[in-house]
């Protein structure tokens, strides 16, 4: 339970794109710092698991809109927490449950957003909103109960993720270790999610490390492995992460999810580009290109590799929703990567063999220490 009441009188407010699309909510949440809130606007279409997707850090810098209806409806709990702290901006809905209903509640989902301190509107007509954003492409935007004019300008002066390290925000200020599996894996923390480390430490004894360690200090460690995690914002603005990157390449092996697939390309030479409104959902249909077979998967980027323009490599997945890159492989270098989630949280789990294929890579290079 939320602790609200099963009717809740909320105030008028305002959702502005920077475009000047205007639409008319309620405010709910936490109150923003001077009553107005701003980041750049994506939609997620993922028909649960709004938990786990507002605790992503790979949102840090945006607002999700979230296309299913009734968003709240079960609550929340710690157990399915992707990270300590919400790094999103503020959340978008059409109908925010009052009161939650599932026997793993601990907490409802409002007072959950107003305990982080996260704003967010609802009673917005987030079909119109897809639907634009989807044509005019995902966007900064303002939304509070200020006057439309102060949202307005909120909205006009909002920063994009564009060319910003937002990793620095969201990686963990000192190493730290979990897991009791046969391997050693090190893995860099650009914003990882705590399914991804439950995956890892299943396998492996995991060192997470910040963003900014070094190649000599990776390799110092004895990995028989280097994972490179999600995380958030713009791949292009990381370009120091990139070259320590580079320094591990063929020396041992490497498996990049999300951001961590855009550094590992950036390291092999090649480049990103920002998609219109990205890929943000557990439904994206996926092509392992080896065998045929399509995966659905869980997605959450906004950027994506170019194609031809990493060198030797070979593309192992491809979106067939709109062609982009979904997996890379050097099998000369011991790398490969992928641009969805197989740890899936929350998702279809079709493409956990990943990190069996990681084990595997491991283990044929003489690792278990």
């Amino acid at each position: 339970m939320s602790g609200l009441a099963r009717s809740v009188r909320r105030p008028r407010a305002h959702l502005v794109l920077a475009d000047g699309e205007v639409f008319e909510g309620e405010a709910a949440g936490a109150l923003p710092e001077g009553g107005v809130a701003t980041g750049e606007l994506v939609f997620n279409t993922a028909l649960s698991g709004y938990q786990e997707v507002v605790t992503d850090p790979s949102y840090a810098g945006q607002m999700v809109a979230f296309t299913t209806t009734h968003i709240g409806n079960y609550g929340t709990n710690a157990t399915d927490d992707e990270a300590g702290r919400p790094h999103l901006l503020g959340v978008v809905v059409r109908d925010l449950t009052v009161e939650a209903s599932n026997w793993r509640s601990s907490e409802g989902f409002e007072a959950f957003l107003v305990r982080h301190g996260i704003p967010a509107i609802t009673g917005i007509d987030t079909r119109r909103l897809t639907r634009h954003l989807r044509t005019a492409g995902a966007m900064p935007c303002a939304f509070g109960t200020g006057g439309i004019d102060t949202v307005r300008t909120a909205a006009g002066i909002a920063p994009s993720t564009d060319g910003r390290d937002l990793v620095a925000g969201v990686t963990t200020p000192e190493a730290y270790r979990v897991g009791e599996g046969p391997f050693h894996v090190v893995a860099y923390d650009f914003g990882i999610k705590t399914t991804m480390v439950r995956h890892l430490g299943a396998m492996a004894r995991v060192t997470v490390v910040p963003a900014a360690t070094g190649a000599d200090e990776v390799l110092s460690l004895g990995p028989d492995g280097v994972f490179l995690s999600n995380g958030p914002g713009d791949p292009a603005a990381l370009s120091g992460v990139s070259r320590q990157i580079g320094e591990l390449v063929g020396r041992v092996p490497i498996f990049g999810i999300c951001l961590g697939h855009q550094l590992l390309a950036t390291a092999l030479g090649g480049t990103t580009y920002k998609l219109p409104f990205g890929h943000h959902g557990s439904n994206h249909p996926v092509q392992r290109v080896s065998t045929m077979k399509v995966e659905v998967t869980s997605q959450n980027h906004n950027y994506a590799v170019a194609a031809d323009s990493v060198p030797g490599a070979v593309v192992t997945h491809v979106n067939l929703n709109d062609g982009v890159i979904e997996g890379l492989a050097v099998s000369s270098e011991r790398a490969f990567s992928v641009q969805y989630h197989p740890e899936a949280g929350p998702g279809p789990h079709d493409a956990r063999y990943l990190f069996d294929e990681f084990a595997t890579l491991m283990e044929a290079e003489g690792g278990i220490r």
